[in-house]
């Protein structure tokens, strides 16, 4: 079992996202009053090429261990900053497979779709970001480290603080993948 650190949202598009006291998830839509909100891609690299494809990134959530990793690298690092909706702790968010549910607090319920991949807008915010949110394992794959996405599959609101529950899908379990 895990636990939220913090919470985050912003209404336009911006990189970053304002810590809050909390967020409501809603069912196939994500975090309420959030840019990235929507049934269709809302990210607008991906929009401008496909504006109808399934949302599949409505929550955002990012492992607060590598925020210690990275100030480890001297980068200046905090909730919301690296754009993520649901900051955690306690839980290895990369090793699960796609298609997890993770109960975050109450009742609000995610489905994990894939990675976050990490872009050009990491290195926007602190030059070298990028390269430091990417890593190889022993056989030359690449990893990446920049959190991971998900669909909402139920209501709630999520704080800082709250329990996060992990339900994962039958086997064979999928590795995740960029989304």
């Amino acid at each position: 079992m895990g636990r939220v650190v913090a919470v985050s949202l912003r209404r336009g598009h911006h990189f970053s996202k304002t810590p809050s006291l909390s967020i409501r998830l809603l069912k196939g839509l994500g975090v309420d009053g959030d840019a990235h909100m929507g049934e269709t891609v809302k990210h607008r690299s991906r929009a401008r090429y496909h504006p109808t494809a399934p949302n599949l990134r409505q929550v955002h959530l990012m492992h607060a261990e590598l925020f210690d990793e990275l100030r480890a690298k001297n980068f200046a690092v905090r909730p919301g900053d690296l754009g993520e909706n649901v900051t955690t702790s306690g839980i290895d968010l990369l090793a699960l497979p796609a298609g997890t549910r993770l109960l975050l607090g109450q009742t609000a319920m995610v489905e994990v779709t894939g990675l976050r991949n990490p872009c050009v807008q990491l290195d926007r915010f602190q030059k070298g970001l990028m390269a430091a949110t990417l890593a190889k394992d022993d056989a030359g794959n690449l990893i990446r480290k920049a959190g991971i996405m998900s669909i909402v599959l139920s209501d709630g609101d999520v704080r800082p603080g709250d329990a996060i529950h992990i339900e994962l899908p039958d086997a064979p379990h999928r590795p995740l993948l960029p989304v």
